[in-house]
């Protein structure tokens, strides 16, 4: 078909191009295509039939225009070809004469029939009165949908059990169609003038189906965007719970028109236990119901809560087995050493975190608390008031994402357990009753020896990798360098693996220092203590016990993280880098894109052309001018003015954009994950709802509430 298409076009230049080039890289306007070839059946978007060929053309008014005269180059046709061409032309309008024969006699055999009958007759036929009401009425409830949506007004009103018998009062949803009645909406008034008052105007089952086309219609505008851009990433933040159910919130990224690296959130995906189940529905809702190619994924990343990364590699694997482009890597919001913490597969590492989430949360909710740690600590720094002013700062911004997250920790214990433990002994009314619990309990958990060894061995062992990760998460050229480095950080970790006896003994000296600084006795966990009771044979002494049960496991899963984390591929990306104009300038331009390109190859609308394009473009920024600087980052390159006279440079930019390691270097473009959170901190987890969650999350995006009225009659007749 595509070889028709080239034909009927007259394009010689593109007879050598393969199917699937000419698929990727090359488009034909509507407008040479007649209208029996445009299927609109569909929802959300218009498609060509299978078999469309175009064969509108007006191949003689450039003779006329000498500006066009050479835009294109037509081909000259023997007499063969242009007898070839008439024939299929005849035999083609002998097809759809008799497909419009067809079609009449169908149609006259159902004319005594409302229902059915051929779109283009449905579309003929005006609406009656009834039909015309039905729309508007629909339309009035999707409008009220959308503004809850928007507004983040849950459904439901006053819980039943909240209300004395006998009393009916109404829910969100029906509360605002009786003031929308009572503002003067004719077309709901007609609808219900005659409806009891403690009726249900509309279902919840209607709610459901209606909120359902919301979301997907929503969404839609936002995939019509992906699938033009070709390809894309994807990104699953953590598991949150919406009323009752965990769900996995979905985003995308990709480059868009105006070639800026979007971030978008898509939906949440219902969360399995089993993460072979789950592998299946998350590839399934990604392609049949969201409808996009996975073929065109070229990146994958999971941010992880403690205990779930196993199950969300597992998917990733699966994945790459399917699309093996579809790199795993790391994301670029989380920090490189706080998720390979949460992936450590040790109870006491998982307990740990969440106890360092729960610390940081409760100071974060009170103001007070937080005076109360600025005086504690300027009490203990006053010998270092450098250090007691910086560990403050840190103390008032969102420090559990830090690269030194442990580092901060450690010279921040004494301080916290201080404060935590004067809030809860404070006679005076000062603190509420659940601030005074919460600080009694957490205080125990920080004096508990089995975290106080958990966090300093995390710090020394996280130590070889927190320069590497912060570079990751710093400037393009920082990425670059970053790549090449991690050799390096592996051999130091399997030197420390080679010799876990000796950098071990050093890390218990240290936890053991802290834990007497903090008056806390040294001693084995107390569960392993009961379970060991009664074997007079068992004589394991503590450094013993967490050299095996942490130590070893932490720095083992470390290094095998990294190395299925930075797969060959992964790094050949990174390596593809050297692209962005001021990495050259940091090469001195002595760079070799082509050997690390090879794995886009099949991206590139010229492949054959690479190597001359980027001798040119290396040529185009050695001998720049004196006042031109070199672009730093891909944003930057993806936005020169003649960036597409380098169309497989351009094309090469764009995919390593849209990897999940690289940053989005445009805040306002980042909003999907920012508005995700914000949506999730102000609504109570048994209000949420994960189709108004999208409307909300996207309240900017345009809605069409004539398709969303036709969608809804479509599939509810």
């Amino acid at each position: 078909r595509c070889q028709r298409w080239v034909e009927n076009c007259r394009r010689a230049d593109l007879e050598d191009k393969t199917p699937d080039q000419l698929n990727k890289h090359y488009r034909l306007c509507a407008k040479h295509f007649e209208t029996s070839m445009i299927c609109r059946s569909s929802p959300y978007r218009t498609v060509l039939r299978d078999n469309a060929v175009p064969t509108i053309f007006d191949l003689t008014s450039h003779l006329n225009n000498p500006h066009s005269r050479h835009r294109k180059r037509i081909k000259e046709l023997s007499e063969d070809e242009i007898r070839t061409l008439k024939q299929q032309k005849i035999d083609e309008a002998f097809e759809r004469e008799q497909a419009t024969q067809e079609l009449n006699e169908s149609n006259e055999q159902n004319t005594v029939s409302e229902e059915g009958g051929e779109e283009q007759e449905e579309e003929a036929v005006p609406l009656t009165l009834e039909e015309r009401e039905n729309k508007d009425y629909l339309k009035s409830l999707f409008e009220i949908l959308i503004l809850m949506g928007k507004q983040n007004i849950p459904l439901d009103g006053h819980n039943v059990d909240e209300l004395p018998e006998g009393i009916f009062t109404s829910d969100n949803f029906q509360a605002l169609l009786e003031y929308r009645i009572n503002a003067g909406d004719e077309v709901l008034r007609k609808r219900f003038e005659m409806t009891a008052v403690n009726l249900e105007y509309c279902s919840k089952t209607q709610q459901k189906q209606m909120l359902e086309i919301c979301e997907n219609c929503v969404r839609e505008e936002t995939l019509r965007e992906v699938r033009d851009a070709h390809f894309f990433s994807v990104v699953t933040d953590e598991v949150v719970d919406i009323a009752g159910e965990e769900h996995l919130p979905v985003l995308v990224r990709f480059v868009d028109d105006s070639h800026n690296l979007r971030e978008e959130f898509i939906g949440f995906l219902p969360y399995e236990a089993d993460p072979e189940i789950l592998a299946v529905k998350f590839h399934t809702t990604i392609t049949e119901k969201w409808g996009l190619n996975m073929e065109y994924c070229r990146g994958q990343a999971y941010i992880v809560s403690s205990g779930f990364a196993s199950k969300m590699k597992i998917v990733a694997t699966r994945l790459l087995e399917k699309y093996p482009q579809a790199v795993y890597t790391l994301c670029s919001s989380c920090a490189l050493n706080v998720w390979l913490a949460k992936s450590v597969p040790v109870v006491g590492v998982s307990n740990a975190m969440g106890t360092i989430e729960e610390v940081c949360c409760l100071f974060n909710q009170s103001p007070q608390l937080l005076v109360e740690l600025d005086n504690t600590i300027s009490v203990l720094f006053q010998n270092n008031e450098e250090k007691g002013n910086e560990l403050k700062e840190i103390c008032r911004s969102q420090w559990t994402g830090r690269h030194d997250i442990f580092e901060v920790l450690v010279d921040l214990m004494q301080a916290l357990v201080l404060c935590l433990d004067a809030v809860s002994s404070d006679s005076s009314i000062r603190w509420n009753n659940f601030i005074a619990g919460r600080a009694f309990v957490l205080s125990s958990a920080l004096t508990d020896f089995d975290f106080i060894v958990t966090i300093v061995i995390l710090k020394n062992v996280l130590s070889f990798t927190r320069a590497f990760g912060k570079n990751l998460q710093g400037q393009t050229s920082d990425v670059f360098f970053a790549a090449s480095s991690l050799t390096a950080v592996l051999h130091s970790l399997n030197e420390v693996m080679e010799n876990i006896e000796v950098y071990h003994e050093f890390w218990f000296e240290e936890a053991t220092n802290l834990a007497a600084k903090l008056d806390v006795q040294i001693k084995l966990p107390g569960k392993f203590r009961r379970a060991q009771q009664g074997n007079l044979d068992s004589e394991v002494t503590s450094e013993n016990y967490y050299k095996e049960i942490l130590s070893v496991p932490t720095v083992e899963h470390i290094i095998q993280e990294l190395k299925d984390m930075f797969s060959e591929q992964h790094l050949k990306a990174l390596k593809c880098l050297s692209l962005v104009p001021s990495v050259m300038g940091q090469l001195k331009f002595n760079t070799s894109e082509e050997h690390h390109a090879d794995m886009y190859k099949k991206d590139l609308p010229n492949p054959d052309t690479l190597s001359a394009e980027l001798h040119c473009w290396r040529i185009k920024w050695k001998h720049r001018g004196k006042d031109i600087e070199l672009p730093a980052t891909i944003y930057e390159a993806l936005h020169l003015p003649d960036i597409k006279f380098f169309p497989n440079v351009y094309a090469l930019l764009k995919v390593l954009c849209i990897l999940p390691v690289m940053k989005v270097e445009n805040e306002k473009y980042e909003i999907g994950r920012k508005r995700l959170k914000a949506y999730l901190k102000n609504t109570l987890t048994e209000q949420r709802s994960s189709n108004l969650a999208l409307l909300n999350i996207n309240f900017d995006i345009k809605h069409d509430l004539d398709l969303m009225v036709d969608t809804y009659i479509k599939l509810y007749p």
